[in-house]
């Protein structure tokens, strides 16, 4: 892929996450942050393909990466996490495996149905894991954070 190619669909990341930041209502400096995450995550994403050669890998890197992204922006902007995450990850919805998926079921193509199916559950799969992982080991430490802070305070 060239640099133009490449350019433009990290703009494209861009654009297409500050769309979604609008229709979940955010507004000033968490919308750019968050477009930012998009951006970030697809960039990441594309600069990963030479060094990861499973797509399920690359989703689950770029996803845990974006999530970490996504956990930390929302404590300095003291919003939750959900606000970033979610829309952060918009750009890497396997919407097209999705797409094709249906395709195969309404041409009734089983046989390519089948396939298509489960590479679009394993990208959300590996997408769902990154998420679970980075937000149980963010909340993990909230929690152990918390508990030492009641500990000090008792004293």
């Amino acid at each position: 892929m060239d640099a133009l190619h490449g350019a433009i669909q990290v703009a494209a990341a861009f654009c297409g996450t500050l769309g979604f930041g609008f229709l979940f209502n955010i507004r000033g400096r968490k919308l750019w942050l968050a477009a930012f995450g998009g951006l970030l995550g697809w960039l990441m994403f594309l600069l990963l393909e030479p060094l990861v050669s499973s797509e399920a890998g690359r989703y689950f890197i770029v996803s845990a990466t974006i999530t970490t992204y996504a956990e930390i922006v929302a404590r300095i902007e003291k919003t939750p996490a959900t606000t970033f995450c979610i829309v952060t990850l918009i750009p890497l919805v396997p919407g097209s495996a999705l797409y094709y998926s249906m395709v195969h079921v309404i041409t009734k193509d089983m046989a390519q149905f089948s396939g298509r199916a489960f590479y679009t559950v394993e990208l959300a799969a590996a997408l769902s894991l990154g998420i679970v992982l980075v937000s149980s080991i963010f909340r993990q430490i909230s929690n152990f954070k918390k508990k030492r802070w009641e500990k000090l305070k008792g004293k």
